[in-house]
């Protein structure tokens, strides 16, 4: 038989891949990983050769599938298979390997052998040939074992035949015991404190990204050039030639080398500053890189992407987001979904597109994206090869708890000391003391900062103090609507939005008003971030989903009371261009019972204190250049046991991070990471039939997008009260029936208002198990 390393997709008409094509596929990436990450070579601290003992590593990683009952499996026959795992085979085609000397042997074999499960399975896979009778043989040891099943099943010959097409002669193959270097892993795996773990997380990793990427036939790696950054030159061309010239910040920032910290006011370029930096950044090293856009809040993200993707040029596909449910998803498909010929797997054109996403040279995430990188989840060792010699820009990053921000200076840290990643940090509102705790994290910070005359420019809000509660005193936001205003109102809970909404968007057109608030299916959500972008929203209610980088311009603002910080990125949203007077933003006094668990009471009220000095001193008038004042003053500290909390986190991870090994699973931090989300995703009821139909044609990531985050204290509590019940959907393998579970809410959802927390439909029993 032809030796084949994929089966034929009868589905897409794509015919079956031999091995040597895959190789090729693999070795085709990695031509272009070269390029798209040359600061690889570097981090690895053995410089080119890292590409050299990379190579080989492709060359070598399949060759256990010349296995015949594998190749019966693929040949669609007949086999006796039982589910082994092919990298073992591979194993001793790398011994007979006498080019290389034994350390770097050693480096190539454990990257093989771990290159689709972790060390504890295949010691578990290892252990069949101890307890199994295999091909007739038994009562054998386990080298004894081993060594007969690969000589007796593996296509020596074949194999050889594959290595001269790659220049690469082997004589004599001694097949020798593989669990000897699996239990000397388990034993003595390789971390931090080894002068080699660096080497063998990116070897590892791109092994991973060439198989994944040269499995999927996806080649096309985007690679930032200067000539992406044009329509920085454009944009600053069209501003000379109305007299005006780029903000001295942004100036700055485009001529730094070297790590940054921007504050400038919201409104004022800081997007265009970062990439005004990350050019810099890329035109003194000569090297290229990912550059990564990171933000607080999952519902900005979207917003972002649109912006970034219109710089760049969306017919370029150089700007993705990454979404952790698709690169699971795609991690798990090339482990062991491939193989099997009884599940039904997705066009090969729909694997490809979503690989593109993943393989973008600008990518909009939030932090927890890099974070599960540091945590040691499944696929970190991919996400440290991206981010060797990276560009991380992050945008307001003092919006986060203190644990949070804890874990953030942790990646930081990590970063540069081992990744050799650039750093630059803009905000409009940090507190001084969080500022501090950053200047320690970042190798030698410049410090810009926006200059007094841009702040005088963006003299644009009056801040004006209401008493009661902003739900009862819609009168007077009616009556600016009526006066054809654009208004913009932000409540600090979902049901609050959702009542506001309900009482205020029959004063406008039905194409005028938009609600966005986290309780969206995504797939709603995007739908009204594309309504703000290309409608006439004369009015938008949201929550703090609205704070951070949506690009909007309202004429009034009508908020609950929240902390300054916030705020801050509220009246951002007001009069953002600067082309009206000063405008209004109204900030209610009281705050709803529930706002409790959203912020903390103190902070509200000394929110509250600084905001009635502002308008004893100035008239209500907010001066943008001495708004750090009242930052300061209402975050002098860290406040009740912040600094405990964060305290304890940067020591946790500093020492999980020391166990940090390639190729190995830690059940204990990946609990640990996943424990920080307050949120549980469920289906509204009234969605189950959409979800049904993405989950049986393998659609997982829009199947996702149907469902709704809600707190984990909600979520026991709808739990006690019948409101949150277990569903299924069934999808098919060839000789059995798979059961996929989910959570499933009979709160009724609509498309206009979201999950409503205070209605419920009937229960359809046939929905439920």
């Amino acid at each position: 038989m032809t030796l084949l390393a994929k089966s034929k997709d009868s589905k897409s008409n794509i015919s079956a891949q031999t091995l040597t094509e895959h190789i090729n596929a693999c070795l085709l990436v990695w031509e272009r990983i070269k390029f798209a990450f040359p600061e690889v070579a570097t981090v690895s601290g053995i410089g080119g050769r890292f590409w050299d003992i990379l190579r080989q590593c492709i060359i070598f990683h399949d060759l256990g599938k010349a296995h015949i009952e594998f190749q019966k499996l693929l040949h669609e026959k007949p086999n006796q298979w039982k589910n082994q795992r092919h990298e073992l085979f591979s194993i001793p085609f790398v011994d007979a390997l006498t080019s290389e000397d034994q350390e770097i042997l050693s480096l190539i074999r454990f990257v093989i052998l771990g290159h689709h499960k972790d060390y504890e399975t295949l010691r578990n896979a290892i252990s069949f040939y101890e307890i199994e009778s295999f091909g007739g043989l038994s009562g054998l040891d386990e080298t004894e074992n081993f060594s007969a099943a690969f000589e007796n099943h593996v296509d020596i010959d074949g194999v050889k035949q594959v290595l001269n097409e790659f220049e690469i002669t082997i004589e004599t193959v001694m097949p020798k015991s593989v669990s000897k270097w699996i239990h000397q892993y388990i034993s003595r795996p390789c971390r931090l404190d080894n002068d080699k773990s660096l080497l063998l997380f990116l070897l590892f990793g791109g092994l991973k990204w060439c198989d994944h990427l040269g499995s999927a036939m996806v080649s096309n790696i985007p690679v930032l050039h200067m000539s992406d950054f044009s329509f920085l030159d454009s944009k600053r061309a069209r501003l000379c030639q109305q007299g005006y010239d780029f903000y001295a910040h942004q100036l700055v920032c485009s001529q730094t080398v070297g790590n940054v910290v921007l504050t400038a006011p919201t409104g004022s370029g800081k997007t265009e500053a970062a990439l005004l930096w990350a050019r810099k950044q890329m035109e003194q090293s000569g090297q290229t890189g990912r550059v990564y856009y990171i933000l607080p809040f999952t519902a900005s993200i979207n917003a972002m992407y649109e912006r970034l993707s219109e710089y760049f040029g969306k017919e370029k596909e150089m700007v993705g987001m990454l979404h952790g449910k698709l690169s699971d998803y795609l991690n798990n498909y090339f482990e062991d979904a491939q193989y099997d010929l009884g599940t039904k797997k997705e066009e090969i054109q729909q694997i490809r597109s979503k690989f593109r996403s993943l393989t973008t040279s600008v990518k909009v995430v939030t932090p927890f994206q890099l974070l599960k990188h540091i945590f040691g989840l499944k696929g970190y060792e991919q996400g440290f090869f991206e981010m060797a010699g990276s560009y991380l820009i992050f945008d307001e990053i003092h919006a986060y708890s203190p644990d949070v921000f804890a874990q953030i200076k942790v990646l930081l840290e990590f970063a540069q000391k081992y990744l050799n990643s650039h750093v630059l940090i803009m905000t409009a509102t940090m507190p001084k003391f969080l500022q501090a705790e950053l200047e320690q994290s970042i190798k030698g910070p410049k410090l810009v900062q926006a200059d007094i005359d841009l702040y005088k420019k963006f003299v644009r809000h009056r801040v004006v103090l209401q008493e009661g509660l902003l739900a009862d005193s819609t009168s007077n936001i009616i009556d600016c609507l009526q006066r054809d205003m654009k208004v913009l109102v932000v409540c600090n809970t979902v049901l609050s939005a959702q009542n506001v909404f309900r009482d205020l968007c029959k004063y406008v057109g039905k194409d005028e008003a938009v609600l966005l608030h986290s309780s969206f299916t995504g797939k709603d959500r995007s739908l009204k971030e594309q309504m703000l972008k290309l409608n006439d929203i004369r009015l938008l209610v949201g929550t703090q989903a609205i704070e951070v980088s949506l690009d909007i311009d309202y004429d009034i603002i009508f908020t609950e009371p929240a902390p300054i910080d916030a705020l801050i990125q509220r009246f951002g949203r007001v009069n953002r261009k600067r082309e009206k007077e000063i405008c209004d933003c109204i900030v209610f006094r009281e705050a709803n019972n529930s706002d409790k668990f959203i912020y903390p009471t103190e902070i509200v009220y000394k929110t509250i204190q600084a905001l009635e000095q502002i308008i004893h001193e100035k008239g209500g008038v907010v001066d943008e250049a001495l708004l750090q004042n009242s930052i300061d003053f209402v975050y002098d500290q860290w406040g009740e046991d912040g600094k405990t909390k964060f305290d304890k986190q940067y020591f946790y991870l500093n020492e999980a991070i020391k166990l940090l090994a390639p190729m190995q699973k830690n059940k204990v931090q990946e609990e640990d990471f996943y424990k920080q989300f307050d949120g549980v995703k469920i289906l509204p009821q009234s969605l189950v039939g959409e979800y049904t139909t993405c989950m049986n044609q393998f659609d997982y990531i829009s199947a996702e997008s149907y469902k709704v985050s809600i707190s984990s204290r909600r979520f026991k509590y709808w739990i006690m009260n019948d409101f949150v019940r277990l569903g299924s959907v069934h999808t098919s393998k060839k000789d059995k029936i798979i059961e996929n579970r989910y959570y499933m809410t009979n709160k009724t959802y609509s498309s206009e208002l979201g999950l409503l927390m205070d209605e419920e439909d009937y229960w359809v029993e046939s929905d439920f198990l």
